[in-house]
């Protein structure tokens, strides 16, 4: 068995809240970062995590994994259960392969292979992380069984060999376009339990609020146009076809288990796209909260900058793009940049800024997938002008009468022509039906 010895030991304040920080280094020469939150006690039953480094994920917020979103995730519920360790394997990058190694595999993934397929054609591990130094920091730490945080089996065998697994939990995020194919390869080749969550569509997906939802399904085949993303148009609305009040009160329409699997839409998607309308009626903060999952940008439309300094959608929980045109202050506009909130003019249109200039802004900043949550004169804005690819709508079982329509004109005299939906699902969350189809442009 190989020596680890401990090289630094501090208090940390991190985000999360303050941990006791041990360093170690192993005979190997790597290095070990074991953070512990509260009274570790007699070490039974901690909460542990051993988490793989991962500099792309964990620091720069990469969307190719899942490990940046698992990090938070798992730090959140150490702090919420008031003791716990999480330790740091700094040499586990790239499942032990190492950064430079790890990259050069994501430009074989970029031309289809998967991550396993990408390794072996570099002549490299599928998995070549060794966990025995870990098992001995986690010793040295005075753990002396574990709840072990982790999807990967290879994980909870190396500590239940050495008598420190008391249980494996599920430490699943909502997936994202860009890491679908990798987490469901994790699911199907390397036997990881369920990393994206549950799907929509599967049963039982009402238990367990604050857990992973995976709503891909819900978004269709997601493939970008040269000039524009793929464009999702989502919006609730009650059985007489109104997203909010005649006095504009919209919350909330839907029920929980609806907002939910939005949110899993919004961890899904590159960007969410609102009208300044909409900012000014609700406030939105437009983040991932319901699941954990990684916050998309966010996008607001607003020809002249009426939106106030003190939106939410402004703060720095995420980051947003402002779309506005030549009518708006440039001093405003240098304001909100020197606030980090990213200003571009484009072209402006009947109705303020126009969508598909915008949405053409949207391609070249590398988004492909955008979610347009509202408002109306957006929505009916993005149908009128064949901008959208998909349709996802949930009806709440309610009648307002009077209030806001949920789309516009868009001209159609007779019945046969209207606009209509094409491999349409139905789903059932809670008391709301989600119907979820691609916008059939060619029959228009």
């Amino acid at each position: 068995m190989t020596q680890t010895k401990e090289v630094a030991h501090l208090v940390l304040p991190t985000w999360a809240g303050e941990f006791d920080l041990r360093v170690f280094e192993g005979a190997t020469g790597e290095v070990y970062l074991l953070f512990a939150y509260g009274e570790l006690g007699d070490g039974q039953d901690l909460l542990v995590r051993l988490h793989s480094a991962c500099l792309t994920g964990d620091a720069f917020g990469s969307l190719r994994c899942d490990c940046g979103p698992q990090l938070r995730q798992a730090m959140r519920r150490i702090v919420a259960e008031g003791r716990g360790v999480l330790l740091y394997a700094a040499g586990h990058e790239g499942r032990g392969v190492g950064l430079v190694s790890k990259l050069q595999a994501y430009m074989l993934q970029d031309e289809g292979h998967d991550t396993v397929e990408a390794n072996r054609r570099l002549g490299l591990p599928v998995d070549g992380r060794d966990y025995r130094e870990a098992v001995e920091v986690l010793r040295a730490a005075g753990v002396r069984s574990s709840r072990l945080l982790t999807n990967n089996p290879a994980k909870a065998s190396a500590l239940d060999r050495e008598g420190l697994l008391l249980e494996r939990l599920s430490l699943s995020t909502a997936p994202h376009l860009r890491n679908l194919r990798y987490v469901q390869t994790k699911q199907r080749r390397l036997g990881h339990r369920a990393p994206g969550g549950q799907p929509v569509d599967e049963d039982g997906l009402l238990a367990g609020d604050g857990q992973a939802v995976d709503a891909s399904a819900l978004l269709g085949e997601v493939g970008a146009r040269p000039d524009r993303p793929y464009v999702v148009l989502k919006y609730a609305q009650t059985l007489d076809g109104r997203i909010a009040t005649g006095g504009g009160d919209s919350k909330w329409i839907s029920g929980p288990e609806e907002r939910r699997v939005s949110h899993a839409l919004r961890a899904a998607s590159d960007a969410v796209l609102i009208g300044a309308g909409t900012v000014l009626a609700d406030d939105p903060l437009l983040t991932v909260r319901m699941v954990p999952g990684a916050s998309p940008i966010r996008v607001v439309l607003d020809s002249t900058l009426r939106v106030p300094p003190d939106a939410q959608v402004l703060g720095p929980e995420a980051v947003t793009v402002v779309l506005t045109s030549e009518r708006s202050d440039p001093g405003r506009r240098a304001a909100l940049r020197r606030r980090g909130v990213k200003v571009d003019v484009v072209g402006e249109g009947p109705e303020g800024v126009d969508l598909a200039a915008g949405l053409a802004r949207l391609r070249s900043l590398g988004i492909r997938c955008v979610l347009v949550e509202g408002g109306s004169r957006v929505i009916t804005s993005a149908l009128r002008g064949r901008l959208a690819d998909r349709l996802v709508v949930a009806v709440a079982p309610l009648l307002l009468g009077r209030g806001t329509d949920a789309v516009g004109d868009l001209g159609a005299t007779m019945v046969r022509d209207g606009l209509r939906l094409r491999g349409q699902t139905v789903h059932q969350l809670g008391q709301d039906l989600v119907v979820a189809g691609d916008l059939d442009w060619a029959r228009d």
